[in-house]
């Protein structure tokens, strides 16, 4: 238990003495910065999905069935 006691307090001095935190205006920038690279890879992953034809190719009103589902016609 000593030990224990020992890891929590020199955990709780490293964190408040040696940890050097973001500023404020650090942590928004790095915020906003992963917020649009998350936007900018969700949006090329749709893209991919459309393009290939990850959507619903089951459905004979689909126009597009992308790259595979034309593939895929061509040898029915």
């Amino acid at each position: 238990m000593a030990n224990f006691k020992e890891y929590i307090a020199e955990t709780v001095n490293e964190m408040v003495h040696k940890v050097t935190w973001p500023t404020w205006k650090e942590l928004q920038s790095s915020t906003i910065l992963v917020v649009v690279a998350s936007v900018l890879f969700a949006l090329a992953i749709a893209l991919m999905d459309y393009v290939f034809g990850a959507h619903d190719v089951a459905d004979p009103n689909t126009f597009w069935k992308g790259l595979l589902g034309s593939f895929y016609n061509m040898f029915k």
